[in-house]
């Protein structure tokens, strides 16, 4: 099923890595012009961005350099959203869109635990996530260097590893979801309330006292609070992460094993 897994999502991956790939090659190629200008360029970013529309976009910090660029423009918002939609169509693909076609059922009646139905599934996520980060992040320090970003290898590569780590982790929301519900709705309106709350407590609730606390339920807490851009690799943070999506996939795994899926 691993196997099958990923020739089912090949199409896919061959156009999410093309659109991806794009869109970091053009949005980290445009350093080049603004580091020419850049105070004029930052003053045009706030006047377009003012007030609250500005906190939730990370605030647009230290535009100037190399690391500030790569973090408002790429990490912050943009990147790790088009991947955690990625990995919720996965997600979806996997189990709730054949139970919701009626093609599931006949997929159970093989000689292969359920179990091992959705752990080769989730592999399948784990994997297809892995091949465009891998390639986007190739597409970025290629690009990166033309442009002379100036963030040494090392910290792109941990900013990169966040993006694809949170990317699996809301992916596993939806597979964990769809397994217990068998529908594509409630795992993706999981996923969107959670990555809406998440993003916004950790952006223009951050210094609210009465939602800041929600902070550690948040994944994004978790994937830019150790600024990896600008210091490295965030051991903790990204194990957390880690941690909770393997917890989601055993979540996923004993609610599809026991669930009656109409065979």
């Amino acid at each position: 099923m691993f196997a099958k897994s990923l020739r089912e999502y090949r199409r896919a991956l061959i156009w999410w890595t093309i659109g991806l790939s794009a869109f970091v090659a053009m949005y980290v190629g445009i350093y080049g012009n603004f580091k020419q200008d850049a105070a004029s360029m930052e003053a045009l970013v706030s006047a377009k961005y003012p007030g609250l529309l500005r906190d939730a976009m990370g605030g647009f910090q230290d535009l100037a350099s190399g690391a500030g660029f790569l973090q408002s423009v790429v990490y912050q918002l943009f990147v790790p959203l088009l991947f955690v939609v990625l990995a919720t169509v996965l997600a979806n693909r996997a189990l709730v869109l054949p139970e919701e076609s009626g093609t599931l059922e006949l997929v159970i009646t093989l000689p292969i635990e359920r179990k091992r139905l959705v752990l080769d599934r989730f592999a399948g996520l784990l994997v297809s996530l892995l091949v465009v980060a891998v390639v986007t992040l190739a597409v970025l320090w290629a690009v990166g260097e033309a442009v002379e970003l100036g963030v040494p290898f090392g910290n792109v590569v941990a900013a990169h590893l966040g993006v694809y780590l949170l990317a699996l982790f809301f992916g596993t929301v939806a597979l964990a979801v769809g397994a217990a519900t068998g529908r594509r709705l409630y795992a993706t309106t999981a996923v969107g309330v959670w990555v809406v709350i998440g993003y916004m407590v950790v952006t223009i609730g951050k210094d609210v006292a009465a939602v800041s606390w929600l902070k550690w339920v948040s994944p994004f807490h978790y994937y830019a609070e150790g600024r990896p851009v600008y210091e490295g690799l965030p051991v903790g943070d990204y194990l957390v992460l880690a941690g909770a999506t393997a917890v989601l996939a055993l979540t996923a795994v004993l609610a599809f094993d026991r669930r009656d899926v109409g065979v």
